[in-house]
């Protein structure tokens, strides 16, 4: 069985609203909903540990009333940083494997979550290929410095599954030395344990800018017409 910890702590200063985005409502129902329906579906998620920004969970409360789940649900306040939230979150996980997602990506399935637990690797993420050319840059002379195969990139997505002991030491080995991650596969990687990547798609897009809340409205909006 897994645990999901949910990311659900970003205040969105991004998108420029006077609520975090995950509130927001995208055809009438709020992003965070999203994701709670998808999992909620998959027989091998038992637990969802959600974490919320400080001062809103009596908001996040109100979702979970307004659209109940049949999974339990525990809160956690999120930390300063995401690599501190999903810290935080990690003791609360009851399961020896956990999977982790955010509610920012709300096009996201039941199939793909199943498809990321039957994946016979303890520690996978979804990626995918970098359809455009990156380059190494230094940001505060406008300097190009150097050339990276786009062949060996990919682009981090979520959902992710982990041994939860893997993660729980290699967030206690970055700690020790002062490290902080943007996600885990590349934290779980960076600490000597194997991880192993499945194709994405790019549909499952995050929402961090407004721009982004009208792709998303437009592609869950054919979803539903596709129903």
């Amino acid at each position: 069985m897994y645990s999901l910890l949910l990311l659900n702590g970003g205040i969105g200063s991004r998108i420029g609203a006077n609520q975090p985005k995950q509130l927001l409502k995208v055809q009438g129902i709020p992003l965070l909903v999203y994701s709670l329906i998808a999992v909620d579906s998959v027989d091998a998620i038992d637990q969802i540990v959600l974490n919320y920004p400080r001062g809103w969970k009596k908001a996040i409360n109100d979702v979970l009333q307004a659209y109940p789940v049949k999974t339990p649900v525990i809160l956690v306040e999120a930390g300063k940083t995401r690599h501190a939230s999903v810290a935080d979150m990690l003791p609360y996980a009851k399961n020896d494997h956990v999977i982790i997602h955010e509610s920012a990506r709300p096009l996201i399935s039941k199939d793909d979550f199943e498809k990321l637990i039957i994946a016979p690797q303890e520690n996978v993420s979804y990626m995918l290929d970098i359809p455009f050319t990156v380059a190494p840059v230094n940001p505060e002379t406008h300097t190009v410095t150097g050339s990276l195969e786009r062949d060996n990139l990919r682009n981090v997505q979520l959902p992710q599954k982990f041994n939860k002991q893997h993660l729980l030491e290699a967030h206690q080995k970055s700690e020790q030395r002062g490290e902080q991650f943007t996600e885990d596969a590349t934290l779980v990687a960076s600490n000597g344990f194997p991880v192993f990547f499945i194709n994405g798609n790019d549909y499952n897009i995050k929402v961090t800018t407004p721009l982004d809340i009208t792709i998303a409205t437009h592609l869950l909006q054919r979803e539903h017409d596709n129903e």
